[in-house]
């Protein structure tokens, strides 16, 4: 079963302030090998990955004001999982939160990861060794996830979780050849400030049957937190490696987690939801029909009154008539730099937007990333009677942010 454990961190965030997220929409390169999913370039792939970590902690103009860096699932190599975290404890700033899915590995490699960070993984360690107590599952891939906290007095704290819906390429008729699927799934609270979040793995966000599903559990967890403390879930962040991240299954739940007239459910209405995607230039996964990875996207409830926009580099409207706002990006390989909206409802009179893009980096050279102009990023076409959602496009197109950031 889906548990959802309460994990309190010492992340002190600015009052009344939105936050900062950087979105990495980059390839993964993948092969199946003895039924498990690995990168085939994994040491490109950690210099791009590091080449990102280095951009962020240089912190050059407004990144010195991040708080969130997302990078998509499966796109870190395993091997280098101890570097990345190396390099975010001796150079990541405090008050920051990385979170990266990793390559898949064997159970017993997963088990030894979780023991060298027991401290922080208990509950799902103990899940770990009562699963591989009641089978011969030692050698089962697990497609994982780590969100790594530098909190505000320096310390670095260590959070994973494996994922615990496979999609159906990872599932077979064969128990054997199936993914080890996680059951423990952490709950990040920030004290003093009351900020809490959560990540999810892909298809971990999916309806699976009519009675449970894991986003029914995030949900009621949301609504218990509200009930008792009025806090709510804030931010809930989907790592994807998926050429279909619009499907039906993914619109439903959307549907669903926003616009349930049938249920109250207060707190998960202002939560923001971040889809990271792997870019366009992802290859070694089979896809039918014509569809193609990249578009990752941010959700939020209609109230927060985006208006309608289109840029070559992303868009927003309200996700084919649902009651909510969505920012699209585009697919190609990319470094996205926006806020989080704060979570309350703003004034109806207000001229302030709720949710602006503050940059975008495109890949330059091998390892490089360069800041897009505003001659890069012309409207394509604007909707003069704004609906429910959407964003009105900044003066200019994407600017470096000045006092309004």
């Amino acid at each position: 079963m889906y548990q959802i454990v309460d994990q309190p961190i010492n992340v002190e965030l600015p009052l009344g302030h939105h936050l900062h997220c950087l979105l990495a929409q980059i390839p993964n390169h993948l092969g199946l090998s003895n039924f498990a999913c690995k990168l085939t370039d994994p040491q490109p792939q950690w210099a791009r990955i590091r080449s990102i970590l280095e951009l962020t902690a240089e912190g050059a103009g407004n990144l010195k004001k991040l708080h969130f860096l997302l990078l998509p699932e499966s796109s870190m190599p395993a091997a280098r999982v101890p570097d990345a975290l190396e390099f975010i404890d001796r150079n990541f700033r405090p008050n920051t939160v990385t979170m990266f899915g990793v390559e898949h590995i064997r159970l017993h490699e997963y088990l030894a990861v979780l023991e060298k960070h027991r401290a922080d993984n208990a509950e799902a360690l103990a899940s770990v060794l009562k699963d591989i107590d009641a089978g011969d599952i030692a050698q089962v891939p697990v497609n994982w996830a780590v969100v790594a906290v530098k909190e505000a007095d320096g310390r670095l704290r260590v959070f994973l979780q494996a994922k615990s819906h496979p999609m159906v390429a990872e599932e077979t008729i064969d128990p054997f050849h199936d993914l080890y699927r996680g059951k423990v799934f952490p709950l990040l609270r920030c004290t003093p400030i009351g900020f809490n979040f959560m990540a999810m793995i892909c298809l971990d966000y999916i309806y699976r049957d009519l009675y449970q599903s894991n986003i029914s559990a995030v949900i009621e967890r949301a609504n218990e937190l509200f009930f008792r403390t009025r806090q709510r879930l804030d931010l809930l962040a989907v790592l994807q490696c998926n050429p279909k991240p619009e499907h039906q299954a993914f619109r439903d739940v959307v549907n669903g987690f926003y616009g349930e007239y049938l249920a109250y459910t207060p707190g998960v209405r202002d939560t923001v939801t971040v889809f990271a995607n792997v870019s366009n230039e992802t290859s070694g996964l089979q896809v039918k029909g014509p569809h193609s990875f990249g578009h990752s996207s941010v959700v939020i409830h209609k109230s927060h009154k985006i208006a309608p926009v289109s840029y070559p580099e992303f868009s927003s409207d309200d996700y084919d008539g649902l009651p909510v706002c969505r920012l699209r990006f585009g697919a190609a390989t990319r470094l996205f730099y926006f806020n989080l909206p704060l979570f309350h409802e703003l004034d109806p009179r207000t001229t302030r937007f709720p949710l602006k893009v503050h940059g975008i980096f495109r890949p330059e050279g091998q390892t490089g990333w360069t800041r897009l102009d505003d001659t890069d990023l012309q409207p394509l076409e604007t909707t003069a009677e704004a609906p429910a959602c959407a964003l009105s496009p900044a003066p200019g197109g994407i600017r470096q942010p000045a006092t309004r950031t």
